[in-house]
């Protein structure tokens, strides 16, 4: 069955930041002795990559990195203390303008589909797609899905309000909530994007508990009623935007 697409005036992009745990050879020696923390939610966001590909038809322009976010944060700007990790943190000046180069270039890519398709005189809508790990640091986050935005910007919270509505209609158990487990405004991606594009441009971060990943792999039922309600806001653009 073919993707239903959003209506003319509106295109969705997809990005997905922590796909996966792949690391380059040159770095591998980096990771020596703690390969393990690479398959936890520490070294990629379990799931996420699953649940990306289920939405990416439905978008105008999609993009992941499956390179872990151990060696690199591509969800972090680039003066942040957390930018390398523990394990790379110590690279010597080369190796560190080497990651850099590629997030400059996976950001700089996406960021050029968005203020080309505002010059085009469409508004975007942005989700990034992500999972969470339902323990954190001893505490237990009760939360199914977690829609990320900026309350300050109406269509950000307008289009939120929808699709938690949509999902929740579908499957009534899901508990979701707004701006958890963390605040939408906080620093990523979108935040970024936000300054550069202060109109027509909507960044919302999807965060999905990886109770819901069984091997690693998202669960089919969950990744349905996501893309079905996502489809579905698209579709009632004009009453939200």
């Amino acid at each position: 069955m073919p993707a239903r697409r959003p209506p003319t005036g509106l295109n969705l992009l997809l990005s997905c930041e922590h796909g996966g745990n792949h690391v380059p050879l040159a770095l591998r020696p980096c990771f020596k002795g703690h390969e393990d923390v690479l398959r936890t939610h520490r070294g990629l966001d379990i799931g996420a990559l699953d649940l990306f590909r289920k939405l990416a038809p439905l978008a105008a322009f999609s993009t992941c990195a499956t390179r872990s976010r151990l060696c690199i944060e591509l969800n972090r700007s680039e003066h942040h203390p957390h930018l390398f990790s523990a394990f790379t943190r110590s690279l010597p000046p080369a190796g560190k303008q080497e990651l850099l180069a590629f997030y400059r270039s996976y950001r700089g890519a996406f960021e050029q589909q968005v203020a080309e398709r505002i010059a085009a005189g469409t508004e975007v809508v942005h989700v990034a797609v992500h999972s969470f790990t339902p323990v954190l640091n001893g505490v237990q986050r009760t939360m199914d899905i977690g829609l990320l935005y900026d309350p300050a910007r109406p269509m950000e919270k307008a289009f939120c309000k929808a699709w938690g509505q949509a999902i929740r209609q579908r499957v009534p158990r899901l508990s979701v909530r707004m701006n958890q487990p963390y605040k939408g405004t906080s620093d990523g991606f979108p935040t970024s994007l936000r300054k550069a594009f202060p109109a027509h441009y909507a960044g919302i971060e999807l965060e999905v508990n990886q109770r819901f990943a069984t091997g690693g792999r998202m669960a089919n039922a969950i990744m349905h009623a996501l893309r079905e309600s996502l489809i579905e806001v698209l579709q009632q653009s004009i009453a939200w935007r």
